[in-house]
């Protein structure tokens, strides 16, 4: 990258052109800090990706990550005189205004596919969809599956990391609640403090009118070494246990290779794969799928065993799973 526009940088940017934000951070372990979230902020009201580099050697926190596999930002990898992006292993270039892919290029970056520096281990996700009324609590399903998981709540809560807030769900529902009230978004971090690492990052936004009420969209991981096996076939009951304690609409649950501190490092692991889906009502799935009845009477759901998280094969029964839902609702 050698060309920069004669415009101010802004909020510590190393670069800034008409399509692109660029900071360049050499840091052992990357956080969606303050100083990042305004980057990103900016990038929004301004129509710019913010394009973050770092050196082969970092790894990105799970929340940042999250941010860099999306659309707002791209993890850029400085490996000697070539760059890739993080998250994907795809060569990159600069063109003159931001790190582009390499329109010819056949092969993943030789960094990409280097063996990782960490121990590979397995890190459960769970996104799930709730519903909530106009006044109640919010955080609650969070906190109840980290205390199934962890055997503890979480410690705490904030925009950014590290987080400002010990855990208080009525704080945290004011702070989203404000959000959406000025007809934004919340997107919000959780912790955890048991024995293994939790991150839940979660979503509160408001139903189109005529609806009424808040839309919830979290997804908590949890992080197992390689000698920790993650409860993949508990996962039925512990669904079950939450559906009959809290509001949910569906839940999926997914099984990633990766380290158990749920740092990310700019190297291949594996790809995720799924474990099954819980959706609202007394459901029928298509042929050779089995399902179970789980959660309580007045609030009834179906569990559809997919696989046991070891094989991305299985989200082609995902797929199939959605269609003949979505064909049957």
């Amino acid at each position: 990258m050698t060309e920069r526009t004669g415009q101010p940088t802004a909020g510590g940017a190393d670069a800034l052109t008409e399509r692109a934000m660029v900071v360049l951070l050499e840091r052992p372990v990357v956080a969606l800090n303050a100083d990042l979230a305004e980057m990103l902020a900016e990038c929004e009201r301004s129509g710019r990706v913010l394009q973050i580099v770092t050196p082969p050697g970092s790894r990105l926190t799970l929340p940042l990550h999250r941010v860099v596999t999306g659309t707002e930002a791209r993890w850029v990898v400085c490996d000697g005189d070539a760059y890739y992006e993080g998250a994907t292993g795809r060569p990159l270039y600069w063109d003159g205004s931001s790190f582009a892919l390499v329109p010819d290029a056949l092969d993943y970056a030789p960094g990409f596919i280097a063996r990782p520096t960490a121990p590979t281990g397995a890190q459960v996700a769970l996104t799930f969809q709730v519903r909530h009324p106009s006044d109640g609590t919010l955080g609650g399903q969070v906190e109840r599956l980290m205390v199934m998981l962890t055997g503890r709540p979480p410690i705490g809560w904030g925009a950014t990391e590290p987080l400002e807030h010990r855990w208080e769900p009525a704080a945290l529902t004011a702070s989203a609640r404000d959000a959406v009230r000025r007809g934004g978004i919340a997107k919000l971090i959780a912790i955890g403090a048991g024995p293994r690492t939790a991150i839940a990052t979660l979503e509160f936004s408001a139903f189109a009118p005529p609806a009424t009420g808040i839309a919830e969209m979290s997804v908590l991981t949890v992080g197992y070494a390689p000698d920790d096996p993650p409860p993949v076939a508990d996962l039925p009951a512990l669904v079950d246990r939450l559906a009959a304690e809290h509001h949910l609409g569906a839940l999926l649950a997914q099984l990633t290779p990766g380290s158990a501190d749920l740092t990310t490092e700019p190297r291949w692991t594996g790809s995720p794969a799924p474990i099954g889906l819980a959706a609202a009502g007394a459901l029928t799935g298509p042929p050779g799928f089995t399902r179970q009845r789980i959660g309580p009477e007045h609030a009834p759901m179906t569990w559809f065993g997919l696989g046991d998280g070891r094989s991305p094969e299985y989200w082609r029964r995902h797929q199939e799973l959605l269609r003949h839902l979505r064909s049957t609702s």
